[in-house]
């Protein structure tokens, strides 16, 4: 009669002795269950990250440059120049300057600065962006309704308006926007369209500041210079800020990559030369895309490595656990020895055993790795008006259970093999 169980019956005897200790078994497998689920969970929401900080730059264009007006520090002890109107910034004289050189191909030029928006009783605390009818094309926005702005309303100075997508739905609500009139300073709009949502984009570093694109009320750069002037004028809060700005920022495209960085450097040494301030910012679009490559790749080798410290402690929390359970199971041992069980058979059961549990820790871990992350970004949502990107990595549902498995076997070797050199003589005396 051979003492050498089936495999089959040694999986059998390995789930009945983790259910006979239950409570031992589920504390084991936690630490396999939490670490599975913080590699995918990790995986997932750091992919999802890494996807959205590279389409917003992407979507600023590989070609694009962009040249933002940065208001200068100020001396906060000089009472008198506070006083005065603070002009800084991009001028018109620099936008013809920039248009002039010979790489670049398409210049837009915006104004934007935030204004209260009204229609009838109902307020919202906007933003207004004047510009041409290539913005909607250059920052890739679409309509609900109606239509962007066009030329004709550039030539003719139009008092036409195209609104955000928040800004129609508070202010209009269950109206039709279009058609209608709003008020901005002293002057009324006509709405022509509406935009569709657009997710807001993330800051990028200290380059570029959140762009919440639902928030803005869009007329002709026209229009704004006839009706706003180069005056920013601001009442809201008790407080009055006055400042004089003709240009917010300049988007500038080039058709070549390789034309990229050398426009860069001839724009810097243009804006050097006229202006004596720092009150300009240039950013590149294709550094910021290289950049954000290789932060991706560390953070990926980062999330790697916590992952791996999650598994560890896991493994660590089976050896003790495999190994508590050689020091009951003396006796047992003892027997199946005493009737001819071989070395091989008893280190075979403890390692199926730490398998077993970590074959079933790294499934339910990997089921709650799925679900955790869309239940963070669920309650982001509708907790804090926060949106969390999500991107599940399919090559990271396989690997993090087969992972838990590997450290199983790792982890149950030890223990198994302390069970199989036992001695049977005293396994036997052993009460």
């Amino acid at each position: 009669m051979s003492a050498g169980p089936s495999l089959g019956l040694v999986v059998q005897m390995g789930l009945k002795s983790l259910w006979m200790h239950k409570v031992r078994s589920l504390l084991a497998g936690l630490g396999i269950v939490i670490g599975t689920a913080a590699v995918i969970s990790l995986l997932t929401i750091g992919a999802g990250s890494r996807k959205e900080a590279l389409e917003a730059i992407k979507a600023l264009g590989a070609t694009n440059l962009i040249v933002a007006s940065v208001k200068p520090p100020q001396d906060s002890s000089d009472a008198t120049r506070r006083a005065r109107i603070l002009k800084y910034g991009l001028t018109w004289e620099d936008y013809e300057r920039f248009a002039a050189i010979p790489t670049v191909w398409r210049a837009l030029p915006i104004r934007a600065f935030p204004a209260e928006i009204w229609y009838l009783e109902n307020k919202f605390d906007g933003r207004v962006v004047a510009t041409t009818p290539r913005y909607a094309e250059m920052n890739r926005l679409h309509l609900l309704s109606g239509r962007f702005l066009t030329d004709r309303d550039e030539d003719t100075f139009d008092n036409v308006a195209v609104l955000g997508f928040d800004v129609a739905r508070e202010l209009f609500r269950y109206e039709d926007p279009i058609g209608k009139s709003i008020k901005m300073g002293n002057h009324y709009y006509r709405v022509v369209g509406v935009m569709d949502y657009r997710i807001p984009s993330a800051g990028i570093g200290g380059s570029l500041a959140r762009e919440d694109y639902n928030k803005d009320v869009y007329i002709p750069l026209s229009t704004c210079r006839a009706r706003f002037g180069a005056w920013i004028i601001d009442r809201r809060s008790g407080q009055f800020t006055a400042e004089e700005l003709e240009l917010s920022q300049v988007t500038l495209s080039v058709r070549d990559v390789d034309d990229v960085r050398p426009t860069a450097a001839i724009l810097k040494t243009l804006l050097e030369k006229y202006h004596d301030q720092p009150d300009y910012q240039i950013t590149v679009p294709l550094d910021l895309l290289e950049d954000a490559e290789r932060t991706a790749l560390l953070w990926a080798v980062f999330l790697g490595v916590v992952a791996g410290i999650s598994l560890l402690v896991g493994g660590i929390g089976i050896a003790n656990i495999m190994l508590a359970t050689v020091m009951e199971r003396t006796r047992e041992i003892g027997i199946r020895r005493a009737i001819g069980a071989k070395q091989r058979h008893i280190a075979q059961q403890f390692l199926v055993e730490a398998v077993i549990l970590t074959a079933i820790g790294g499934v339910v871990g990997l089921v709650l790795g799925v679900v955790t992350p869309e239940l963070i970004a669920f309650v982001a949502d509708a907790l804090f008006d926060y949106q969390v990107r999500t991107q599940i990595l399919w090559w990271s549902l396989p690997m993090a259970p087969a992972i838990a498995v590997v450290v199983g076997v790792l982890s149950g070797l030890y223990p198994a093999r302390r069970a199989a050199l036992m001695d049977p003589i005293e396994a036997l005396r052993h009460e």
